[in-house]
C-alpha cells in the first residue's frame, strides 16, 4: 500500500514537472515569437508578385537562376588573366560623398528609371574586377571633410580637417605655418609631370574647390579659394597665395593641359560681370582666365578657353593642347535642373579630356570629380544625389571606352560618407525614391531613403508622432527627406567608402586600407613618383635570378 501510495505520489510530481517543462517552453516560445516579430514584422504585402511596381524576373524563383547567376560569375572572375603591364593612363574618379549606401540606391534608381526593379542593377563601374574599402578619417577628425580626404587620395598622406596639400603640423588658418616648404606636399597630378606625362582635372563644382584643389594647391584653408577669402581670416595674399592663384601660376596648376569645371567668380575682380552676368569675388584687380591666356600666347601653345556647352563642342579638341572651361560663375547646375543647351554633362568633359590628354605618348594622369552628389545629401535632396551619381557612372563608362583596359588604369572611389541610409521592409520593386511600405508606432509612413541630420528637418505633432509625408510632392528634385536632427547642412558620414579598380595592376586596390594609399597604388602601377613603382621592381625581378644562376656556377670554384 505504501509502495502504491508513493508511485502515484511520484508520477504525479513527473507529470507535474513535464506540464511545468510545456509551460515554460511555451513562454520561451512565445517570447521568441514576439522577439521575432519585433525584429523581423511580419506585413501584409508578403504576396510580392501583385504589388511591386515593375514585376520580378519569375526565373528567380527557381534556384537554377541563383546557381546559374553565381556559376557565370565565377566564370569571368576565372577568364580575367592579371594584368601586370605598366599603365600609361590613369584616371581617377571621384564621386564626391558617394557613400556605400548611396551606391546601392542609385543603382535601384537607375533601373526603375528603365521600368526594371532596380535592385538587381550595377553601375557601370560596379562591373570592375577589384573591390576595395578605404579608411576615411582626417588626423585630427573622426568625420572628415573633402579638403582633408583630397590630400590623401591625391598626396598620399593625412592631414588636418579644412587644410589641402599640407601635412598636419599645418594647423586650419595658419597662413604661417604653410608658407614652410617643408609642409608642402606634392599630388599624383605632379608626380605624372615629372615623368613626363600630361595631367588635368575636371568637376562638376568650381575648380578651385576642395578635390580638385588636392592636385595642385598648398593651403592652410580650403576656403582660401579667392583673395577675398585669405583676407577674411586675416592673412596676407600675397604671402598665402589663393586656390584660383595657385592654379593658374604656381607648379603643378600651371602645366595642366586640361581644366573644367565651375567656379569663374575666383579668377576675376568684384567690379567685374561675367559671361553670364555674374559679379567676380577677386579684391585684387586681376583676371585670372585672361592671365591663363596670356601665359599660353606668350609660350606659343595651341589653347581654348569656353564658358558654356557650345564652346566646348566647337573646341577642336586634335588640336588644342591646353583647356580651360570654367561653366558656371559657382558650382555647375544639377544635371536635374541644367540647361542641357548650354550646360555640358561631365561624361563630355570626361571625353573632352581625354581626348586632349591622349595626344601625349608617354600618357596622362586625368582627376575626375561628380562633386554635386555631396551637395544635394547636404540639401536632404535624395533625388538629386542619386541622379548625380547616374551620370557619374555614365562619365566612368566613357572613359572605359574610350581607354584600352591594357595599359589604361581607371580607379573610383569616393572621398567620404554621408548619413543617408535604405531602411524598412519594402517589397521588391518599391520605388526607391518613395515611402517604405512600413510605419511607425503611430502608424505613419516614412521614406526608404532616410537621412539622420539636416535641413529637412519637420516639426513632429501636438500628439507627438512624426509629420505624415504622402501628401507632399515626393517627386520634385528640391523636395527635402524628412530628418529628426535639425541642421542648416546635412553631415557628412564617417563610414569606409568604396575603391573600384579596372586596368593594370587592379589587385592592389582590394581590401581595406587607408586612403592615403590610393595615390600610391597608381604610382606603383604607373612608375611615377617617388616611391616604389612596378618599373623599379621589375628590374629587381628580372636581375635576382640571373645574379643566382651565376651564383650557382661560381659556388664549386668558390669552395676551392
Amino acid at each position: 500500500m505504501l509502495r502504491a501510495n508513493a508511485a502515484s505520489v511520484i508520477e504525479h510530481y513527473a507529470l507535474s514537472n513535464r506540464r511545468l517543462r510545456i509551460k515554460i517552453s511555451v513562454i520561451d516560445s512565445c517570447r521568441v515569437d514576439k522577439e521575432e516579430r519585433e525584429y523581423h514584422p511580419r506585413w501584409t504585402h508578403d504576396d510580392v508578385s501583385a504589388q511591386s511596381t515593375a514585376r520580378v524576373d519569375p526565373r528567380e524563383a527557381s534556384a537554377e537562376f541563383w546557381r546559374r547567376e553565381a556559376q557565370d560569375a565565377l566564370s569571368e572572375r576565372l577568364a580575367r588573366a592579371p594584368n601586370t603591364r605598366v599603365a600609361k593612363n590613369v584616371v581617377m574618379f571621384l564621386g564626391d560623398g558617394l557613400s556605400v549606401p548611396t551606391l546601392a540606391a542609385a543603382r535601384t534608381y537607375q533601373g526603375q528609371l528603365e521600368g526594371r526593379t532596380g535592385e538587381e542593377e550595377f553601375l557601370s563601374f560596379e562591373r570592375f574586377p577589384t573591390v576595395g574599402l578605404s579608411k576615411t578619417y582626417c588626423v585630427n577628425y573622426q568625420v572628415p571633410d573633402s579638403a582633408c580626404t583630397a590630400t590623401a587620395y591625391l598626396c598620399g598622406v593625412k592631414n588636418n580637417y579644412g587644410t589641402i596639400g599640407v601635412t598636419a603640423q599645418v594647423p586650419r588658418r595658419d597662413c604661417a605655418a604653410s608658407t614652410d616648404n617643408s609642409t608642402h606636399l606634392s599630388s599624383i597630378a605632379e608626380w605624372a609631370l615629372n615623368a613626363g606625362k600630361d595631367a588635368g582635372i575636371v568637376t562638376t563644382t568650381r575648380i578651385t574647390h576642395a578635390s580638385p584643389a588636392g592636385a595642385f594647391a598648398r593651403v592652410a584653408n580650403r576656403n582660401w579659394e579667392n583673395d577675398a577669402e585669405v583676407l577674411v581670416d586675416n592673412a596676407d595674399p600675397l604671402v598665402c597665395r589663393d586656390i584660383a592663384h595657385q592654379l593658374v601660376h604656381e607648379y603643378p596648376g600651371n602645366r595642366f593641359k586640361v581644366i573644367l569645371g565651375g567656379g569663374r567668380r575666383n579668377f576675376r575682380n568684384e567690379t567685374v560681370r561675367d559671361e553670364e552676368n555674374s559679379r567676380g569675388r577677386r579684391h585684387d584687380g586681376r583676371d585670372l582666365i585672361e592671365e591663363w591666356q596670356e601665359e599660353r600666347r606668350r609660350r606659343n601653345e595651341n589653347h581654348a578657353y569656353v564658358w558654356n556647352r557650345q564652346g566646348l563642342l566647337s573646341v577642336p579638341l586634335d588640336e588644342t593642347d591646353y583647356l580651360l572651361g570654367l561653366f558656371e560663375s559657382n558650382h555647375m547646375q544639377y544635371h536635374l535642373q541644367a540647361d542641357s543647351e548650354s550646360e555640358p554633362t561631365l561624361e563630355e568633359l570626361t571625353e573632352a579630356a581625354i581626348r586632349i590628354l591622349s595626344k601625349n605618348p608617354e600618357g596622362f594622369f586625368l582627376f575626375v570629380e561628380g562633386g554635386r552628389i555631396d551637395h544635394a545629401h547636404h540639401d536632404n535632396f535624395a533625388r538629386m544625389a542619386l541622379d548625380e551619381t547616374v551620370e557619374f557612372s555614365k562619365a566612368v563608362q566613357r572613359a572605359a571606352e574610350l581607354l584600352s583596359e591594357e595599359d589604361s588604369l581607371l580607379v573610383v572611389t569616393a572621398d567620404h560618407a554621408h548619413v543617408m541610409s535604405i531602411n524598412g521592409y519594402s517589397r521588391r520593386g518599391r520605388d526607391i525614391l518613395g515611402l517604405s511600405d512600413d510605419r511607425d508606432e503611430h502608424g505613419v509612413p516614412f521614406m526608404t531613403l532616410s537621412y539622420t541630420n539636416g535641413p529637412g528637418f519637420r516639426s513632429h505633432t501636438a500628439a507627438g508622432s512624426r509629420p505624415d509625408l504622402s501628401g507632399e510632392d515626393l517627386t520634385h528634385e528640391e523636395w527635402r527627406s524628412h530628418v529628426d536632427v535639425p541642421l542648416d547642412s546635412e553631415t557628412h558620414g564617417g563610414d569606409d567608402v568604396a575603391v573600384f579598380a579596372r586596368g593594370p595592376h587592379h589587385h592592389l586596390f582590394t581590401g581595406l586600407y587607408e586612403q592615403s594609399q590610393l595615390p600610391h597604388l597608381m604610382a606603383y602601377a604607373s612608375c611615377v613618383g617617388p616611391g616604389l613603382t612596378v618599373c623599379s621592381t621589375d628590374g629587381a625581378s628580372t636581375t635576382a635570378p640571373a645574379l643566382i644562376a651565376l651564383l650557382l656556377v661560381m659556388l664549386p670554384f668558390m669552395r676551392l
